[in-house]
């Protein structure tokens, strides 16, 4: 009887400890597949008008009129100021004057060295009359050509009364109001700005820049990559660049080289006639370029939380055939804040624990759940 009730004992004491088993703990796991991913590296930079003027007036006036709007688009050869033309149109008139008089006075000299000329082989001609008749000529030409290059430097000074724009773009304020006098000694009237397309400048490390040059050099170098830019506020500009120049010297104190691409900067639809801030980019912008290949790589990306790391260095945890934790080291090409792109470590169809990593170590049993993260390429 003792027995039996000792059996029963131990009989109930081992179906409670099976039942006390804690279940295999949840985790959220993603399969590994290669997809389309854009080798791409981050710099900051900063926005540069290709051409940029400063209209400086180049004669003395009165700055008669103001022919813009503050801030507003410009053309080329658009009229932009008008310094009082009065006295350069007097001075081109006199000039003209005086033209028209030396060519007067140079068709008499040749006439009268016509007539010293058909007279030298008879006797009523003298050699000295022909050398005075041909000297007088001579010197009345010379008369006539300063007259005419006189004429020139009125007419010049004459078209600086009128102020035009040299290029498309964007005009800045004006520094000097209608009615006062200005010179060339006075300095910058205003300012115009290109504004489509428009340059980006930056800097990338040495070591980068060789190892750029060599992903790309059997894909067409710097033809093979393209530029992006993150916007101040975050956002990614809709334009493409390309990478055009590339400083002939790397920075003795930075250690870095100067590259410069350019990009479109088109009008910002539904703007309608705003007469400023009507594009995109705005020289002197601070900027992040986004350095990228034209064409993606089949790769695996994981998301950026799965990858863990310790003095060993980087890894993540994965799943066995029996669904035991492993540890796995790999090697990273590139991350952004959500993704890491793997380079070696993780093979195509391996499951990687993306979600509940803080419950489990190597070598304990799990519940795989599998999971479908997004990866946001491009």
């Amino acid at each position: 009887m003792a027995s039996a009730l000792l059996l029963g004992v131990m009989a109930f004491g081992g179906a409670h400890a099976v039942a006390a088993a804690p279940p295999p703990p949840s985790v959220g796991v993603m399969v590994a597949k290669k997809i389309p991913v854009y080798q791409e590296r981050s710099y900051i930079g900063r926005i540069q008008a290709t051409r940029i003027v400063k209209l400086v007036p180049r004669i003395t006036g009165y700055l008669e009129q103001r022919l813009f709007h503050q801030g507003g688009t410009v053309k080329k050869s658009q009229l932009l100021y008008v310094i009082e033309p009065g006295p350069y149109q007097a001075a081109f008139d006199q000039a003209n004057a005086a033209v028209t008089s030396a060519q007067a006075t140079l068709d008499n000299a040749k006439i009268a060295l016509g007539r010293a000329r058909s007279l030298l082989h008879t006797p009523a001609g003298q050699q000295s009359t022909y050398d005075d008749a041909r000297a007088t000529e001579e010197s009345d030409a010379a008369q006539l050509a300063s007259a005419k290059a006189q004429r020139e430097t009125a007419a010049i000074n004459l078209s600086y009364t009128q102020i035009r724009s040299p290029i498309d773009g964007r005009i800045g304020p004006t520094n000097v109001n209608v009615g006062n006098v200005v010179s060339p000694t006075t300095g910058t009237l205003a300012t115009v700005v290109s504004q489509n397309p428009i340059n980006v400048t930056f800097s990338m490390p040495a070591r980068e820049a060789l190892k750029l040059r060599h992903e790309f050099v059997t894909q067409g170098g710097l033809d093979a990559v393209e530029l992006r830019l993150r916007l101040p506020d975050g956002r990614m500009d809709k334009q493409v660049g390309t990478l055009d120049f590339t400083s002939n010297q790397i920075s003795r104190s930075t250690d870095s080289l100067a590259l410069q691409g350019t990009i479109p900067n088109p009008v910002i639809p539904g703007l309608g006639h705003a007469k400023v801030g009507n594009r995109e980019l705005t020289s002197g912008e601070f900027v992040t370029v986004v350095v990228r290949s034209k064409h993606p790589r089949q790769q695996i990306v994981l998301p950026r939380d799965a990858v863990l790391a310790d003095q060993l260095g980087d890894y993540v945890l994965a799943l066995n055939a029996r669904n035991v934790v492993v540890r796995q080291a790999v090697t990273l090409t590139q991350t952004t804040p959500a993704t890491a792109t793997i380079a070696s470590g993780i093979a195509q169809g391996d499951r990687v624990i993306v979600d509940g990593i803080q419950k489990v170590h190597p070598g304990i049993t799990v519940k795989p759940e599998t999971v479908a993260p997004k990866l946001a390429q491009g």
